[in-house]
C-alpha cells in the first residue's frame, strides 16, 4: 500500500486478516508478514500500532473474548425459557465457530502469547475456554435458581465438562462443524443427572 493512504480501523482489519490465516493456514502460518500480506498493507502498520507480533496475538486473543460478552447476555436471557439443553447446544455451537477453535489453538501453540495473556489475566485456565466456560457455569447457576437444574448442581464442575467436551468435539474439524445431534448428546450426557434430580 502506498505510504500516506489513510488506512481506516487498520486494527480491526489486521484482526480480521489473521482470522483469515488463521483458518486458512493454521496457528504455524500466522506470522507478521502473512497478516499484513493478507491486509493489504506495509509490515510496519502492525508495529505502528502494537508494540511486536505477540502483543498483536493478545490483542486479538482478548477481541475474541470481547466478543463472548454479548454471547453471554443472550444465553443467560434465555434462562427460564425453552429447553436447557437445547439453550446450551445452541450457545456451545455458537462459540465453537471455526475462529474460535483456531485461537484457542493459536493460545496453546504460542508459549510467549500465553505469557502475554498472563500479565493481563493471571486466572487460571485457556483463555476464552476459560471465559466460555464461566459463562456456561453462569447461565447454569440461573437455571438452577429457577429450578429447571437440580439446586446443589456444581454449575462450574458442569460447564468445565461441557467445554471441555465441545472442544474436543469440535477441535478436529477444518471447517465444517458436528451435527447439532452430536452436541445435543454431548449437552444431554453431562446435564442428565442435574435434570434428573431436579424432578425427585
Amino acid at each position: 500500500m502506498p505510504t500516506g493512504v489513510a488506512i481506516r480501523d487498520a486494527r480491526q482489519q489486521l484482526f480480521d486478516a489473521a482470522e483469515r490465516v488463521l483458518l486458512r493456514a493454521g496457528a504455524t502460518g500466522l506470522t507478521s508478514r502473512a497478516v499484513t500480506a493478507e491486509a493489504g498493507v506495509a509490515k510496519g502498520v502492525l508495529h505502528k500500532h502494537f508494540a511486536d507480533f505477540d502483543a498483536f496475538l493478545a490483542e486479538l486473543v482478548r477481541d475474541r473474548v470481547a466478543r463472548l460478552e454479548a454471547q453471554s447476555a443472550a444465553l443467560r436471557a434465555a434462562a427460564g425459557t425453552g429447553d436447557v439443553a437445547a439453550n446450551l447446544t445452541r450457545a456451545l455451537t455458537d462459540l465453537f465457530d471455526p475462529i474460535a477453535v483456531s485461537v484457542v489453538g493459536l493460545v496453546i501453540f504460542r508459549d510467549e502469547l500465553r505469557a502475554r495473556l498472563r500479565e493481563s489475566r493471571p486466572a487460571p485456565g485457556i483463555p476464552l475456554l476459560a471465559d466460555a466456560a464461566a459463562m456456561i457455569a453462569a447461565y447454569l447457576t440461573e437455571e438452577c435458581e429457577l429450578g429447571r437444574v437440580a439446586a446443589d448442581t456444581d454449575a462450574e464442575a458442569l460447564s468445565l465438562s461441557l467445554i471441555g467436551a465441545a472442544h474436543l468435539l469440535f477441535a478436529p474439524r477444518e471447517s465444517t462443524p458436528p451435527p447439532p445431534e452430536e452436541v445435543t448428546k454431548i449437552v444431554n450426557a453431562v446435564l442428565a443427572d442435574a435434570l434428573q434430580r431436579r424432578l425427585l
